[in-house]
């Protein structure tokens, strides 16, 4: 019988890591339907150890970026894309921490405009129980 309840927590355990990975999923979507004006067409998340979030947004550029890149202006489009990520970091970290019950200590964000704007957002978690300032509160540096 004890062995049957320890399975049914660790079930519950995965259950709810992909449950937040998936409400994170969803949040990234939403935040660059908000910046950018259209969402990626896939999105997943992953972690990647205990600490670490990543998620892997696919075709994200809008019309106007896709025009840059056929311009060969991929440089001019990553300094964009990374000036509209760094402005907003307290709205990337903010579901994250609500959604995981943890602070962000670090915030990465990545674009690759060669793979059809595949981005990467990677957060840093602290452990459980810290109680200093998350990344999000130090704000857009």
């Amino acid at each position: 019988m004890a062995s049957d309840e320890v399975q049914e927590q660790q079930e519950t355990a995965m259950q709810d890591r992909f449950s937040v990975q998936m409400q994170v999923s969803n949040e990234m979507v939403r935040l660059y339907k908000e910046q950018f004006g259209r969402g990626p067409t896939k999105a997943r998340t992953s972690w990647a150890g205990p600490d670490v979030l990543v998620t892997v947004l696919e075709d994200t550029l809008t019309p106007a970026e896709r025009n840059l890149v056929k311009l060969g202006e991929h440089q001019r489009l990553r300094d964009l894309r990374m000036f509209f990520q760094y402005a907003t970091v307290p709205e990337f970290c903010e579901p994250v921490e609500r959604l995981t019950g943890r602070k962000v200590r670090a915030f990465h964000s990545s674009i690759d405009t060669v793979a059809d704007g595949m981005s990467v957002e990677m957060f840093v978690l602290h452990p459980d129980g810290y109680d200093g300032p998350s990344r999000g509160e130090q704000g857009k540096s």
